[in-house]
């Protein structure tokens, strides 16, 4: 596989899509992303409607993760 682009992560753990991917991918402005993990790759799609159903479905199970002020002390800098 080859490597398309790199993005560099900000103190926020956020990152550009570089252009040429959003090329690829046709992503816009207010398009969602999914991200998918596959034998330790993570790998980025335009999301799909189930993605979308998938994410409701399983964000109950997720709510209590990260959510506390001495988590995003302790892991802010990752």
């Amino acid at each position: 596989m080859q490597t398309l682009s790199v993005s560099k992560l900000t103190s926020k753990s956020q990152a550009t899509i570089p252009g040429r991917v959003r090329e690829k991918l046709r992503l816009k402005p207010g398009d969602s992303i999914a991200f998918k993990l596959r034998d330790g790759q993570v790998f980025l799609q335009k999301a799909r409607p189930a993605d979308h159903v998938f994410a409701k479905a399983v964000a109950d199970t997720l709510s209590d993760e990260w959510h506390s002020a001495h988590d995003e002390r302790a892991y802010r800098d990752l």
